[in-house]
């Protein structure tokens, strides 16, 4: 098991004026707790410096350009990401100003950086999924990145947090190097992946799964109300697995079942890679009031998760995991606790 952590990829939205509850220690508390449970255990930790030179990757490439955008996002919004339009985006994908105008979360008079200053960690964000991808691809176990999934990001705006969606990104840039052909994106976080949905619709070289609250954002009806068709949210991903409230129950059987039949869809050829977005936030302490229509236990989070690498690793399909969603003090426990339950399972 390879973990990927870097400080560049730390937010630190208060530095900009942002007031989301997403805690920049989250992947220092994963590290912390793993290494004072497990002092014994060899898990490798490489920041992106190492982690490229391990891949031998040429110090020309290493970084994430307008031509990965373009791949996945439009030329026109690629344009105004990398020119005058960045900060207008920023502030529509992070829900910063309201209808009336008015600052929401956002505190720009506390801010010590500017809010443009946030793309350059973004595509440092990008960057990691991209290696999280490649060291998946080179060794035996999972590689768990300790950042990425922004996958509500669509061809021509963000959403949802998400500015451009690394995980498309990353899948395109693998297939344009031919280093993959065929890429499984198994999505668990509480939100709709939707961006990605709409991002790889059509396209029978990337397969969407995603297991996500039946009702809330962006499936909420004043969200559905504005929505536009054949774009996201209203795109299926290939397997789509809405649970409702009163489904929660069932969730890790209805998760095993859309798994097998995303092996279906793939009429038994198996990928070359697994992506997997291994939101927090369906875990039962998570404090984003969107995701108030899951709550799931820890116990369940980590069953979910000891789910799919299980599944994946029966078949002996390489998977990058993801970080992704998961707000408060306390999301750091079910991906700790998941790769805690890797460790144990070491012994």
């Amino acid at each position: 098991m390879i973990l990927l952590y870097d400080p560049l990829l730390d937010m630190h939205f208060p530095d900009y004026g942002i007031q989301i509850p997403i805690r920049d220690r989250r992947s220092q508390a994963v590290l912390t707790y793993l290494q004072k449970k497990y002092p014994d255990k060899t898990t490798e930790v490489l920041n992106l410096k190492t982690a490229a030179e391990l891949l031998e990757i040429p110090k020309n490439d290493r970084h994430i350009g307008q031509e990965d955008l373009e791949r996945v996002h439009s030329r026109e919004y690629v344009s105004a990401l990398f020119g005058e339009g960045l900060e207008a985006e920023l502030i529509k994908t992070y829900e910063l100003i309201d209808e009336r105008g008015q600052p929401r979360r956002y505190r720009p008079d506390l801010a010590s950086q500017s809010l443009t200053g946030l793309f350059s960690t973004i595509l440092n964000q990008v960057w990691g999924t991209y290696l999280a991808c490649r060291l998946a691809l080179v060794q035996p176990d999972l590689c768990f990145y300790l950042g990425g999934g922004m996958h509500h990001a669509r061809r021509d705006a963000g959403a949802g947090f998400c500015l451009v969606n690394d995980i498309v990104i990353s899948a395109r840039r693998l297939q344009a190097e031919g280093l993959v052909s065929s890429i499984w994106i198994i999505d668990l976080d509480a939100h709709k992946g939707d961006g990605t949905a709409e991002l790889t619709s059509g396209d029978p070289s990337i397969l969407t799964l995603s297991i996500h609250m039946a009702s809330s954002w962006p499936l909420d009806a004043e969200t559905l109300s504005r929505a536009v068709p054949g774009r996201a949210p209203l795109i299926p991903s290939d397997v789509e697995l809405p649970i409702s409230k009163d489904e929660q129950g069932s969730y890790v059987e209805q998760l095993g079942t859309g798994l097998k039949k995303l092996e279906v869809l793939s009429r038994k050829r198996l990928p070359d890679l697994a992506i997997v977005v291994d939101g927090a936030d369906p875990y039962e302490k998570d404090e984003l009031p969107s995701t108030s229509d899951l709550q799931l236990s820890l116990d369940t989070c980590v069953e979910r998760d000891l789910l799919v690498y299980t599944f994946l690793r029966e078949r002996h399909i390489p998977s990058a995991w993801l970080m992704a969603g998961g707000y408060g003090d306390r999301a750091w426990e079910p991906p700790a606790s998941f790769l805690g339950a890797l460790l144990d399972g070491q012994r």
